[in-house]
């Protein structure tokens, strides 16, 4: 055979000859494949992706682009859209696994430079057929030294790297990226991390990387490309849910979308697109599953149980105690096999949820079909349980238990005390277990009946509660009254304590919580604490409050020493609504925060007292900004409740008087409609008076005097009568209707109604020519009014309080200097334009009281799915999971949103959205 002269020119003075036998015709033994250096036609109907394509001409003063990313996200039909748009010459090479041979792939690399430059590489080729080919670095250097005449920028695109299995090939890549032209720029699609030194590029900013976050559809993508690229017509809401269930998959919508053509029932379907859709199963198998060794295919099958995974988990379930999982997880984010990270640190990983449903379905199967191992799934959440037990992951190993149908073992963990039943969630997720035993399991333990009827009063559900206490008590007949049994029936009464609670039933409230007293094990701090709790509610409501006091401290102590945040929560609260009607405003701020501090985010049904609380006593402190806030919240809290619960009501009438003091009283009128309403079809009758009072106010604005005489004669409403009597001129009445309301407080030391009786007293004797008593009971509610900083107190009764102040500082502020800053802070608030005021505070009006809808600048598509998340209680980490983005730019999106929104904070985003009807 002929030698072949191939001279390699090198940096000066270097130069290398080499002489080589190569045959002449074919110069290879196997032809080039010209359609690999094609680069693909654009389809014609195409996602247009402008935010990537103006990423990646970002890009090319960098040495390399890496799309890495699973099947199925659009690599290379991003990059032919790309690269088909480019004015600079695009050599374009598609790989398959015969490519590895170092030979082969350096001749088909030159073969697509070529395409760029014919002369390229034309002495390269016949070398590469020698029997002994010189080193690659020194072929490769040749090919560089021409590369680098060539004048203009160009790029060369390697697509399905990750076909290539060679470590030689990795190395003549490396070295190419080493020496690469200034002009050139190299672009590599791949489904797993190649073998380069990227680290070095990332540090030297050399390399630009786009991944699967970066190339899943986001939501106007995703409605592009089913209606209009694959001729659907679903609505928004539907290509969201599709949208969220693939998690922007590019393959996963396409062939979702194949299997909706001719669906009539589009949103079943959606909600039943899983991984184990014959047309998801079939592509993630073929292309994803089956390609991996057996190994690693028993590791994701076998750990495909766990939402989140990380090495010592993943030990634990597969039963080893080498540590290895860590090394896999590693290998298998490297190979993009559909596990995204859940940290910086790499600790914790999750499945794509198509691939985790794909991998659950196989397992299923595997166990179907292995009949000596019929008890395999439940093995494996078997462990996952005891890891996460070990590890105080309490509520994590609660769910693998119930997954394994361990009831000993859950029934175990839910009553340990460490599992937080404060947080919603949670309770929604022992509450479905429970919901799902079979009767004989519940009839064989009473306590779980109890359980059952504990948590669901927690979240505010009274439905059903009663059967499940008797179904509960039922179980205890005729079982031995050990020390068990008699803890069993005082947690019993401890509930029915609460049920009563919910339906003011004050002499039941008191029988139970007495008998839960009795038979509680003085160990059980947490429901003798609610047993306290319900006793001084009771007090409370019969006017008693230093029994209601003494009876919250002892569940304040109690809560103390239980450690039990719901505990503290329903104690903290209750002694926050008596500071607040002992006239110790500042200290029952203090205590609803604490309250609200130990609800937590997002707050149960319970945190609604808290929030009312804080929203009073702000509007008492002319703060109507916060006090709308919080009474927004609670009553958004409160409608979380069983809808035979009337707590919402109590809230609704706040608002309508808040709407009163800002002067929008057709806002006020619709709220009160409504709360009337519902009161009277759910049968409220114990809110019914607290509505006529807020009419009373609203009827007497609207100079309606007869109607509001009728209604506060109609509920016996003494103050509501004297305010009546007032506005028609008869002010000797009015203090007569008074006088034994005044009385009836001081006797009782109801501070809070004895302050207000003395101020409206006031008015009273002022408008009846008795100046000189009006202003000695004046000072006495000043006296008393001013530690606390009440404003509205006075403010509200407009314009006759406004008279007195004035007289009131001019005629005796002498002799009460102390009052002159407080007199100034008083007169100054009637100043305040309602009109003002009003447009300031419509921020944070519920929708159904809303009157203007406009934001200063509208949302774009992902922050409206990011808020969607928020309101759904998804922390910043899980929103980036679900979106394949970074924490900072969760985080980033966040403060535009709250900007927006004009909110400090996630629980205001949400309720500020609610409010526009951004969301439902």
């Amino acid at each position: 055979m002929p030698l072949a002269r191939i001279q390699m020119r090198l940096p000066s003075p270097t130069r290398i000859v080499i002489l080589a036998r190569v045959p002449y015709n074919p110069p290879m033994s196997a032809p080039i494949l010209t359609t690999k250096l094609y680069i693909p036609q654009s389809r014609q109907k195409v996602v247009v992706r402008a935010r990537l394509s103006a990423q990646f001409n970002e890009t090319l003063h960098r040495k390399l682009t890496l799309l890495s990313a699973p099947a199925g996200f659009g690599k290379t039909t991003l990059l032919a859209e790309w690269c088909n748009q480019q004015r600079a010459p695009v050599a374009w090479l598609s790989l398959e696994e015969s490519d590895s041979p170092p030979a082969r792939f350096l001749a088909y690399l030159v073969a697509a430079l070529q395409t760029v430059a014919p002369q390229i590489g034309q002495g390269i080729l016949p070398v590469l057929q020698a029997p002994q080919p010189p080193p690659t670095e020194a072929i490769l250097t040749v090919l560089v030294n021409e590369l680098a005449a060539i004048p203009e920028q160009f790029i060369l695109v390697l697509d399905d790297y990750h076909l290539i299995d060679s470590v030689e090939v990795d190395h003549a890549l490396a070295f190419l990226l080493a020496h690469l032209p200034p002009q050139m720029h190299i672009v590599i699609a791949t489904r797993q991390d190649p073998q380069l030194p990227l680290s070095q590029l990332r540090a030297r900013d050399e390399l630009i990387e786009l991944r699967a976050a970066d190339l899943r559809f986001t939501f106007s993508e995703a409605a592009e490309f089913l209606n209009q690229v694959m001729g659907l017509n679903l609505s928004a809401q539907d290509i969201q849910a599709l949208e969220s269930r693939t998690e922007g998959w590019i393959a996963g919508l396409q062939l979702a979308a194949l299997s909706m053509r001719g669906q009539t029932d589009t949103e079943n379907f959606i909600q039943s697109f899983t991984g184990s859709h014959r047309f998801v199963l079939d592509y993630l198998l073929e292309q994803v599953l089956l390609q991996q060794t057996q190994e690693i295919q028993t590791f994701l099958l076998h750990t495909s149980i766990l939402e989140r995974l990380c090495g010592p988990l993943c030990d634990a379930v597969l039963n080893v105690r080498d540590g290895t999982s860590n090394g896999t997880l590693a290998q298998l984010e490297r190979a993009n096999l559909f596990l995204f990270p859940l940290d910086d640190e790499r600790l914790w990983y999750r499945y794509h949820h198509l691939f985790a449903d794909l991998l659950r379905q196989r397992l299923r199967q595997k166990f179907a079909d292995a009949s000596a191992d019929t008890n395999g799934i439940a093995e494996l959440h078997q462990r996952a349980s005891t890891w996460y037990e070990n590890n105080d992951m309490h509520i994590e190993a609660f769910q693998h238990a119930a997954a394994a149908n361990d009831v000993e073992r859950a029934a175990r963990l839910i009553e340990s005390g460490k599992i937080p039943f404060h947080f919603p969630g949670v309770v929604h997720i022992i509450l479905n277990w429970l919901d799902a035993l079979p009767k004989h399991v519940l009839d064989a333990r009473p306590a779980l009946r109890w359980r059952s009827a504990a948590l669901s009063l927690i979240i505010g559900i009274t439905t059903g509660v009663p059967e499940k206490l008797d179904a509960a008590e039922e179980g205890l007949q005729g079982a031995p009254l050990t020390k068990e049994t008699r803890n069993l029936i005082g947690r019993i009464a401890t509930a029915r304590a609460t049920l009563a609670l919910t339906r003011y039933d004050v002499e039941n409230i008191l029988v139970q919580s007495r008998r839960a007293l009795e038979y509680l094990d003085a160990h059980n701090l947490p429901d003798r604490t609610s047993a306290y709790w319900t006793q001084s509610i009771a007090y409370f409501f019969q006017g008693e409050r230093v029994a209601a006091r003494e009876a919250v401290n002892r569940a304040m102590t109690l809560a103390q020493a239980s450690g039990s945040n719901f505990s503290r929560l329903l104690a903290t609260s209750t002694s926050g609504t008596l500071h607040e009607i002992d006239n110790e405003l500042d200290t029952a701020v203090e205590t609803y925060r604490r309250a609200l501090q130990l609800a937590g985010e997002p707050a149960i049904s319970f945190a609604s007292d808290a929030h009312l609380g804080l929203a009073r006593i702000f509007y008492q402190w002319n703060d109507l900004d916060a006090a709308q806030y919080h009474g927004i919240k609670s009553l958004e809290l409160a409608r979380q409740y069983d809808r035979v619960i009337d707590r919402y009501i109590v809230s609704e009438v706040f608002l309508a008087r808040l709407k009163l003091a800002q002067g929008d009283v057709a806002g006020a009128s619709a709220i009160l409609m409504r709360a009337e309403q519902d009161a009277r079809a759910k049968n409220f009758v114990m809110q019914m008076p607290a509505i006529a009072e807020a009419q009373v106010l609203l009827l007497l604005k609207q100079g309606n005097f007869a109607a509001a005489a009728q209604l506060a004669q109609t509920y016996k409403l003494p103050m509501s009568q004297a305010r009546v009597l007032l506005a028609q001129g008869d002010a000797s009445a009015a203090l007569t209707a008074l006088e034994p309301l005044r009385a009836l407080a001081e006797s009782k030391r109801w501070a809070d109604e004895q302050l207000k009786v003395m101020v409206l007293q006031a008015v009273a004797l002022y408008a009846n020519k008795q100046r000189e008593k009006s202003i000695e009971l004046l000072g006495d509610a000043l006296a008393l009014a001013e530690p606390a900083n009440y404003i509205r107190l006075f403010v509200d009764e407009g314009e006759p309080m406004q008279l007195l102040i004035s007289d009131f500082r001019f005629s005796i502020l002498k002799t009460l200097p102390h009052l002159r800053a407080y007199l100034e802070k008083l007169l100054a608030a009637f100043q305040i334009p309602q009109s003002k005021s009003e447009i300031r505070n419509q921020k944070l009006v519920p929708k159904e009281y809303e009157g203007s809808k406009i934001l200063i600048e509208p949302l774009s598509e992902r922050e409206l799915e990011i808020l969607n998340l928020i309101a759904q209680g998804y922390s910043n980490q899980e929103i980036g999971e679900r979106l394949f983005l970074a924490l900072s730019t969760v985080k980033g999106h966040n403060r535009v949103l709250f900007d927006k929104l004009q909110v400090k904070n996630r629980t205001e985003a949400v309720s500020r959205a609610r409010a526009l009807g951004l969301i439902a």
